[in-house]
């Protein structure tokens, strides 16, 4: 109930700024500055002829679908920079440096490799977060703390068993959050491979908004954006870190 109250605050402080601002004052010309109500607006007529529905369900397949390869990618990478100290001494720091390019770094390549294509789309979210998942991966089981490793050895358990009894489970909360991390890092490379290509999504209905010069569709896709991230993590991260917390007992 507080955040709802907290939001219905912040609408309309929104709508009366605007109306000091641009129908008072005149300081900002309407075309500049969104408000709510053409927001608002702007919402239902995009969900009257289907735009908003089908951009939407677009970008969460396409995004769903590059996570779920850069998860799987991710965790072989930093699984075998783990394993080998070759690759932890000489693989790492490139891996470190790669994952520093922002995602919009990769839609030349992108393009010029795959075209104007969904598999370019998929490319730039697994290229930006696909490293950053294989860091998470490292560090988390580098964080274990060795006494555990050395106990489960010196019961004589095998590679298999020490990574399925000790390593995962000890290092599942930290790795988590990596994974969660790395959906961020996939939502945001998402929207950036999006919005260079012609493909139906939120990102292409963004620039669309700002080719009409349409500041209020502009605002909504962003408003959408930032919604689908918070559910997203409201419903699915919050609720398995959760679910650890209640299992190890440090939830109530």
């Amino acid at each position: 109930m507080g955040i709802l109250i907290f939001l219905v605050i912040l609408v309309a402080l929104w709508q009366v700024s605007y109306w000091l601002f641009v129908e008072v004052l005149e300081i900002w010309k309407a075309y500049s500055m969104p408000s709510p109500l053409g927001v608002g607006q702007r919402f239902l007529e995009l969900c009257g002829n289907g735009t908003i529905g089908t951009a939407l369900v677009n970008s969460l397949l396409r995004g769903i679908a590059g996570y779920a390869i850069a998860v799987a990618l991710g965790i072989l990478l930093g699984l075998l920079i783990n394993q080998f100290q070759y690759l932890q001494k000489n693989l790492k720091p490139v891996v470190l440096g790669v994952q520093t390019l922002p995602s919009v770094c990769w839609v030349p390549f992108s393009i010029l490799w795959f075209g104007l294509s969904t598999q370019a789309i998929l490319f730039v979210v697994i290229m930006g977060s696909a490293f950053g998942i294989a860091i998470s991966v490292d560090n988390a089981i580098n964080n274990i703390l060795p006494i555990y490793k050395k106990a489960a050895l010196t019961m004589g358990a095998n590679k298999r068993q020490l990574y399925q009894y000790v390593i995962f489970p000890a290092c599942l909360p930290e790795l988590v959050s990596g994974l969660k991390q790395g959906w961020s890092f996939a939502w945001r490379a998402l929207m950036s491979g999006e919005v260079m290509t012609t493909s139906i999504g939120l990102g292409q209905t963004l620039i669309m908004g700002r080719d009409l010069a349409d500041i209020n569709q502009v605002m909504l896709v962003m408003i959408i954006i930032v919604a689908v991230g918070i559910v997203i993590d409201k419903c699915v991260f919050s609720v398995i870190e959760k679910r650890m917390q209640k299992k190890r007992g440090l939830a109530g």
